[in-house]
């Protein structure tokens, strides 16, 4: 994809998904805003990398959960590069329990980073993002699933997926494309921390391609959707998932 004079902003992008991402967009020649929360050392690598690939890179630290903090990291990007391009909400937050047990201050860390922290992001760089924008939002297989315990990160991923289609509505008229991509299973710390190998090794049995995702599959498709090959795609849910269901 050329993404060539394009200013990205991933959040998230010390590990995992998110690094995946702000990778492959720095090589189809964005400049990246690498995002994170406490792991410093993990964006320092993905700054590395994009430094080695030539492109221009700068980091923000913002805990998503504080709206002063966002405020601050915002006007950071906006004095450093003016007008973005491209923002993916990809920073997130997973804890499991079942109904009786989840406590309010697990509901809320939830709901904080991955709804109200991704709400209030999106809310600011909107008025720093250039007419025929882009805006992905990295929800989880899990809003369609069954899954004991889950119902919090679930719901919380599931708000994201109506806030896309609605920020369609309303940014359309600016050209800006909201989209959601909504992966798989995929094989990053996160999902080794929260999901147990039995469940991993189920999901590997139920999807056609018969693996786990790996980060750079979910890359590739954030890609796409940031492409000019993409911009008649918008409000839409991209199962990225090998198959699953």
């Amino acid at each position: 994809m050329n993404l060539e004079n394009k200013v990205a902003l991933v959040s998230g992008a010390s590990r995992g998904i998110g690094r995946a991402i702000a990778l492959r967009l720095a090589r189809d020649g964005a400049d990246v805003i690498v995002h994170y929360s406490s792991s410093a050392d993990g964006a320092r690598q993905t700054v590395a990398e994009i430094e080695k690939i030539g492109r221009r890179v700068i980091i923000v630290q913002a805990d998503l959960a504080d709206l002063n903090a966002i405020e601050i990291a915002c006007a950071n990007i906006k004095s450093t590069f003016g007008t973005i391009d491209i923002l993916i909400n990809n920073a997130g937050y997973a804890k499991y329990d079942v109904l009786e047990k989840v406590s309010q201050q697990d509901f809320d860390a939830i709901f904080n980073i991955n709804t109200k922290g991704l709400f209030f992001l999106t809310q600011e760089i909107s008025t720093l993002m250039n007419n025929d924008g882009r805006i992905i939002n990295i929800s989880s297989g899990i809003t369609g699933a069954r899954v004991s315990g889950g119902s919090v990160y679930a719901g919380s991923k599931a708000a994201i997926e109506a806030f896309a289609r609605c920020w369609a509505a309303e940014l359309g008229a600016r050209n800006i494309t909201v989209n959601t991509i909504s992966p798989g299973m995929t094989k990053t710390e996160m999902l080794m921390e929260v999901v147990p190998e039995s469940a991993r090794e189920a999901a590997v049995n139920s999807t056609p391609l018969g693996r786990l995702g790996e980060p750079q599959d979910i890359a590739d498709a954030v890609a796409l959707l940031c492409s000019d090959e993409a911009r008649w795609i918008t409000a839409q849910n991209v199962k990225v998932n090998g198959g699953f269901e």
